[in-house]
């Protein structure tokens, strides 16, 4: 969670596609490529930066203290976004999907050698259950890419499963259900500790559908009780993130469905439990902002899957609908940056989406380059400009420094520490240049598809 990548290794890569008719290299990329884009880049990027410098000088803003910060800025990526996503109407390939968990690495190699942000991937079981754990860790280590949280699934019924989570898992009303849904956590748990994660994620659709269908307390107490069961098999430097969503599958209720219901769970199950903020799981306007402030106050901000909205989990684009918000919610992270008891690099900053229309990597490159842009803008706040005039109740006085912040162009900024890492000044103009679908749609082919949803 939160893992730190050395900018210093080079992924052993190059794009090339050569070798015999029956086999074709992997898609790499090399530091010679990415140098060569920089180049190209530089005299337009250091105009750029040299006066988002000079501004950030006289403001007496730490400049080279806000690029380290940058350069250490570390966004997972889910295995399961890394292929078309989809809607219940319907899911359009875009050909070239990683078919296996090994081409999954290569992805997330492809976009974390393209940006250096994104040194982490996160799994989901039993969609990427390695087949050689030995094979898969051996890679990751190629790539410069570490496990981060794997998350249990017990929202979908398996082949090879012997009771059916229709009616609920953790909570459901038979003991013998639950038991095989614990029983899966507690699998989970043990591939994440072989993988060298760290925590594990528990999403629940348990709830339901219609008035009467289900007892409240009853289900949460069920909930309560199946929780606990996988807490007590939680390693000890574990943690336990648990998400919340006020709605769907399950329409009435959800027996986890907001940011209280979840922060009661992991008050009373210990310390290694902590609340996961999921950007979409919320109702419409919901001030975001503030419960991130709350949990970081009660020290249970476990992490965050990023997305974008409009009306409810749309899984878009991190930034792309309201990227006011998502300064708003790291203004509040970056407040707290410091705090000894809420390492901010402690906590679990993950992409979580669904691509319906666009390149899946394209994607996953915009929303980390959003990310880190709220970021950053929020590392501008002029925190004791901001206090004095809160103090004081000068409200409009409060609100030109937030928009100060907002308003500046820090994209200069995210480049400049992109190319101290040894990344690319832009991602996705050289991700376009080098064709990178077009590649793996040669190398991997039109029918192929990522598992997930």
């Amino acid at each position: 969670m939160g893992s730190m990548v050395s900018p210093l290794k080079w992924p052993d890569i190059i794009i090339r596609l050569t070798g015999s008719s029956n086999r074709i290299n992997r898609m790499k990329i090399s530091e010679e490529q990415l140098k060569s884009h920089n180049k190209k880049e530089s005299e337009v990027h250091s105009r750029h930066f040299d006066e988002i410098a000079g501004r950030l000088d006289k403001n007496n803003l730490n400049i080279e203290s806000l690029i380290q910060q940058l350069e250490q800025f570390q966004v997972t990526i889910p295995s399961w976004a890394l292929g078309a996503g989809g809607t219940r109407f319907g899911r359009f390939s875009i050909g070239g999907e990683p078919a296996t968990l090994g081409e999954k690495l290569d992805d997330v190699g492809l976009i974390h050698a393209m940006n250096r942000t994104s040194g982490a991937i996160s799994l989901h079981i039993p969609w990427d259950i390695p087949d050689d754990m030995v094979a898969i860790r051996e890679k990751a280590d190629e790539l410069d890419i570490t496990f981060d949280a794997v998350n249990s699934n017990t929202f979908q019924d398996q082949k090879d499963q012997e009771y059916s989570y229709k009616y609920g898992s953790l909570c459901h009303t038979d003991k013998k259900i639950r038991v095989q849904a614990v029983e899966h956590n507690v699998q989970v748990i043990r591939y994440g500790e072989q993988l060298g994660s760290k925590a594990i994620t528990v999403w629940l659709a348990d709830g339901s559908n219609f008035p009467g269908q289900q007892n409240f307390r009853k289900a949460f107490e069920r909930t309560r009780d199946s929780l606990e069961k996988i807490y007590r098999e939680l390693p000890s430097d574990w943690k336990m993130l648990i998400e919340y969503k006020p709605y769907e599958p399950n329409f009435y209720s959800m027996v986890i469905p907001d940011w209280g219901t979840s922060f009661l769970l992991v008050s009373k199950l210990g310390d290694k439990a902590e609340t996961l903020v999921d950007l979409g799981h919320h109702l419409p306007n919901t001030n975001i902002e503030q419960i991130v402030a709350t949990l970081l106050l009660e020290h249970k901000l476990g992490g965050f899957h990023f997305n974008d909205s409009k009306y409810g989990d749309d899984d878009l684009t991190t930034g792309s609908v309201k990227p006011y918000q998502l300064f708003l919610i790291f203004n509040e992270l970056v407040e707290n940056i410091d705090h000894p008891d809420q390492p901010f690099s402690q906590i679990a900053w993950m992409i979580d989406a669904s691509h319906n229309v666009k390149d899946p990597l394209e994607d996953l490159l915009q929303s980390v380059e959003a990310i880190q842009i709220a970021f950053a803008r929020a590392l501008l706040v002029d925190r004791e400009q901001l206090e004095h005039a809160r103090n004081a109740n000068d409200v409009s006085l409060a609100q030109e420094v937030m928009q100060d912040a907002f308003r500046t162009d820090v994209r200069p900024l995210v480049a400049e520490s992109r190319i101290r890492s040894g990344a690319a000044a832009h991602p996705l103009k050289l991700y376009r240049q080098l064709e990178v679908r077009k590649n793996l749609i040669k190398e991997r082919g039109t029918e192929t598809q990522a598992t997930g949803l």
